[in-house]
């Protein structure tokens, strides 16, 4: 199984980049972590891909927050469990508040986004995942997405564009 990571894409007035249509086109699962800003983003994710998740971010708009959560639980292939939320706050205390929201509930893995900030770091046994941001670079060093394969475990990497 093969799962796209994306968050933070801050697209206002205007498309999904082609490349990024493209990313998502040859994925089973999109997961993006929050602040999609406009819901066309889904509407057009959802058109190449055949399974999309999102959560909602502090950014997104109230059409959004109405309709997505703000945090979700996803059973992956092999029974893995990913949560995923947006996140908030301080970037320096960022992955303590993710990895409180999720304690106890025995995720493998946690996706979020909020910092812009290409993350992978695993604390006790969870994988902490944050894809960065694929179009825009405020707070980051560059542009990127995740992705994740889950075989005979999970392997998640991030890819710079």
């Amino acid at each position: 199984m093969k799962i796209v990571v994306i968050a933070d894409t801050h697209i206002t007035g205007g498309i999904v980049p082609p490349y990024l249509l493209r990313i998502a086109g040859q994925a089973d699962m999109l997961i993006h972590a929050g602040d999609l800003v406009q819901m066309g983003v889904l509407k057009e994710l959802k058109a190449v891909c055949p399974d999309v998740r999102a959560v909602c971010g502090n950014m997104d708009r109230e059409d959004i927050s109405a309709k997505l959560p703000p945090k979700l639980v996803i059973e992956a292939q092999g029974g893995i469990k990913i949560g995923v939320m947006h996140g908030w706050g301080a970037p320096a205390g960022l992955l303590d508040i993710v990895e409180s929201e999720f304690r106890g509930k025995g995720m493998q893995m946690v996706i979020y986004g909020h910092s812009h900030f290409p993350s992978r770091t695993e604390r006790n046994g969870t994988i902490y995942f944050n894809p960065g941001s694929p179009t825009d670079k405020i707070y980051a060093p560059y542009n990127s997405y995740g992705v994740i394969e889950i075989k005979n475990g999970i392997e998640a990497r991030i890819v710079r564009i």
